[in-house]
């Protein structure tokens, strides 16, 4: 795929998910693949236990595009399987959980951090391409 020199994908250009997973093995640490205005569109590879965090000034959705995964939140877990979405709230604090491995499609405001406020060893490179 042709690319521009920022990284960043040529527009109307085609992106093939499961080509852009095999690029990457790091789990916890999103990429992008793509901008949409001042968003992100991103995939990351899930396995384990993420950290307690919240985004007071922006929403955040998860699509699963390959296994399952769990988003914990403090009053209840949602089990999100391939196919599905979740979009976490402003504000909730969350932990997604992978039991095993799991690659979703993330959309969020370019700039975000991952681990929002709590940082820690999970804290990854802010809107690293692919």
């Amino acid at each position: 795929m042709a690319t521009a020199t920022t990284g960043a994908p040529l527009a109307g250009v085609s992106i093939r998910l499961r080509d852009k997973l095999r690029e990457f093995q790091d789990t916890w640490s999103p990429k992008v693949i793509a901008g949409l205005n001042d968003y992100r569109v991103k995939l990351a590879k899930l396995d384990g236990e993420f950290v307690w965090h919240d985004h007071p000034d922006t929403d955040e959705l998860f699509l699963c595009v390959e296994g399952e995964f769990e988003m914990h939140y403090r009053d209840r877990v949602e089990r999100v399987t391939e196919g599905e979405l979740v979009v976490v709230p402003r504000g909730v604090e969350h932990k997604p959980v992978a039991r095993d491995y799991c690659a979703v499609l993330l959309i969020e405001p370019a700039g975000l951090v991952n681990t929002g406020d709590a940082g820690g060893d999970l804290t990854a490179p802010v809107d690293e391409w692919l």
